[in-house]
Order: structure tokens, then C-alpha cells, then sequence
């Protein structure tokens, strides 16, 4: 798991195997999502053990525990490779289901609002540790949609991401379509480029305040990066109302640009902060999704009632920036936005993840 459809086929061939070997095991992997070489059932008994031999199996893991909440949110505890551990947020909502999955233990970014964040940062996940959160998945087959909102910056680790949304969108792979999948950032400027440079699938990037100044103070990627510069960039690419400089990969103007905006009472919340939005993003055809702040220890911020978070959105929406609230899911389990964290499991505390 986690070895493209090429990759299967070098495999396959430096084991003295034919190459098409490598084409059914992609086959098995990420079509029929087998759980052990057995069950690659074309694959002889004797190219099976000479896998086995050279220390090769499928890779899954099946997550160590599942929390349910009482509106059918699960949020599910997976083992990485290196020992740790990750949560994973399964969203089911009609005929739609969501998938949050995380793409490091821990977070560099700090931001004030996040549990993660408080976690500070562990390990970067594997292609094959993000993977596995969808494989070994037991609702997999009822998913839709894949968002990597989970724990960790994407951006910061970009390899792995690309890897594993190159494998969901592959025809010799899962092949989804890139629309259905959302990758999210604090707004890293190189990893960023070369998303929106590679990539088809969806963005979304944490914004939480329009001003620098008072983005800082939530969030301390901003002084490495402003988001000033940030909607320059974006500005470069498909989501620009003018006509861009560059369309980036083919087919790229069907991507959906969305910023995601947690609302603080008396921080971002007036009459100010939104005509600071609709200018910072006039020129980006873009969404806002408004997020309820579910509070967290040791925190001075606070969320906004629904009166004053429809109001926000009435106001933005009628000046021509399209604007939702975001509905508020398992946060009687820890699993809403913010919310995922892996540090007590990391202090040793794992007698009942298993």
C-alpha cells in the first residue's frame, strides 16, 4: 500500500516477475482493497512468497479504537508505521460521507484555536500511514468525500499528500475524481505553489482573520507568510475573477477555492472584519465556510451565538462573497473542528485505545 501503479510494475520486474504482476497487484490494492497477498488470488502461490520474502505485504492497519457520537460522527484511532498515533473523523450526512484524515501527528503551526496545535509537533505521516486511514476504514465503501483537515499541515508535508491524492484520483487506482477531494493549509508559500501548480484537487485555506495583525495573533504562520501575499498567489491562478496568469495543471479551473473562518466573539466578528474580507478576496472567485469555535482548555476565545454567526453570513453572502456555517459535527466526542489531538496517547496513556 501506497506503492503507485509504476512503482508495483518496477517492483514486479525486479523480482524477475513480468510487469503486468505489478498491474494486478494495483488491482488487488486499490480496487478490491485486499487485506493480505492471499487474496490476490492471480497471483501465484509462488510470486506470493517471493513477496513475502522480500519483506513485502499489503500494509494495512485496522484503527485501534472508533468514539461514535450521537450524531454518527465516528472518530477512529489509527497506528503509524513509527509507533504513534493518528485520529481520523468519519462524517456520514445523508447520501454524502466524509473522510478527515490527518497527515501528521502533531502540528508545527501553533496556531492558538487547535487542540493539535497544543500537541505540538511528532512525526509526519507515510503515503502509506494517510492511506491506510481510508483503506483500512470500515465504511470505506460508503465514502464520497475526503477532506485532509485532519491532524497536521498538508503543505508541510506535501510529498506524502500528493502521493496519496495522486493514488485516489489514478485510473489504475482508486480513480476519484479530484473534485472530491479537498486539501487544506494554513498558506505554506512553497508547498502551496506546487499544489496549486500539480494539482486538480480542491483548497482550502485557513484564513480566521482578514488583517494580518490580528491573524498573527491566532495563527503564527502569518508572519512567515501573510495573507496578503498568500491571495497574491492565489490571485496568479484559476480562482482570479480577472483572467489569470496561469491556469495551472490541465483541467485546473474546475478546482473550488474555499476559505475557512472560525468565528471569535469580539475578535473577527464585527462589521470591520467582514468588509476586510470582502476586500481582501474580491478579486478570487471563493467561498467562506463560517465555523463555530468549540472552546478548549486554557483559552481565551470564545465562539459567537447563531444569531450573530447568520448575520455574518447574511452580510457576506449580500456583498457577493458566498458564504456557509458550517455545520457542527462530533464535538461530544472530541472529533469537531479543532478538537483532534494525539498527546495523551503519546504520554504513554494507551491502555484503552486497544
Amino acid at each position: 500500500m501506497g506503492l503507485t501503479p509504476d512503482e508495483l510494475k518496477d517492483l514486479a520486474r525486479r523480482l524477475g516477475l513480468p510487469s503486468f504482476v505489478g498491474k494486478q497487484m494495483a488491482d488487488w490494492l486499490y480496487r478490491k482493497q485486499v487485506t493480505s497477498l492471499d487474496e490476490m488470488r492471480n497471483l501465484s502461490a509462488k510470486t506470493r512468497s517471493m513477496l513475502r520474502a522480500a519483506g513485502y505485504d499489503v500494509g494495512g492497519h485496522a484503527p485501534l479504537k472508533c468514539q461514535a457520537s450521537v450524531d454518527g460522527t465516528k472518530k477512529y484511532l489509527f497506528p503509524t508505521a513509527d509507533g504513534h498515533f493518528v485520529e481520523t473523523v468519519y462524517i456520514p450526512d445523508g447520501a454524502r460521507a466524509t473522510l478527515c484524515v490527518s497527515c501528521q501527528v502533531g502540528c508545527k503551526m501553533g496556531c492558538t484555536f487547535c487542540m493539535t496545535g497544543r500537541q505540538g509537533y511528532v512525526s509526519s505521516l507515510t503515503a502509506t500511514d494517510i492511506l491506510n486511514q481510508i483503506y483500512s476504514l470500515p465504511e470505506r465503501d460508503t465514502l464520497t468525500n475526503i477532506v485532509f483537515m485532519g491532524q497536521g499541515e498538508p503543505m508541510d508535508n506535501l510529498d506524502a499528500v500528493m502521493r496519496v491524492t495522486s493514488l485516489l484520483t489514478s485510473p489504475e487506482a482508486y480513480a476519484w475524481s479530484p473534485k472530491r477531494i479537498t486539501v487544506s493549509t494554513v498558506g505554506l508559500a512553497k508547498g502551496l505553489k506546487r499544489f496549486l501548480d500539480e494539482s486538480k484537487c480542491h483548497l482550502a485555506v485557513s484564513l480566521h482573520h482578514p488583517l494580518p495583525a490580528g491573524r498573527a495573533q491566532l495563527m503564527p504562520a502569518e508572519r512567515a507568510y501573510s495573507i496578503a501575499d498568500l491571495v497574491k498567489l492565489l490571485e496568479q491562478y484559476d480562482f482570479c475573477r480577472r483572467q489569470p496568469a496561469k491556469s495551472g495543471p490541465e483541467g485546473a479551473h474546475q478546482r473550488r477555492l474555499s476559505f475557512e473562518y472560525i468565528v471569535f466573539k469580539g475578535v473577527n466578528d464585527s462589521l470591520q472584519h467582514a468588509n476586510a474580507l470582502l476586500s481582501l478576496l474580491k478579486n478570487l472567485d471563493c467561498r467562506i465556510n463560517l465555523i463555530r469555535f468549540h472552546d478548549i482548555p486554557d483559552t481565551p476565545l470564545h465562539g459567537v451565538g447563531d444569531a450573530e454567526m447568520t448575520a455574518f453570513r447574511d452580510y457576506l453572502t449580500s456583498h457577493g462573497l458566498f458564504s456557509t456555517i458550517r455545520a457542527s459535527r462530533g464535538q461530544d466526542i472530541f472529533a469537531a473542528c479543532g478538537l483532534l489531538s494525539t498527546a495523551e496517547k503519546h504520554n504513554g496513556h494507551t491502555s484503552d485505545d486497544k
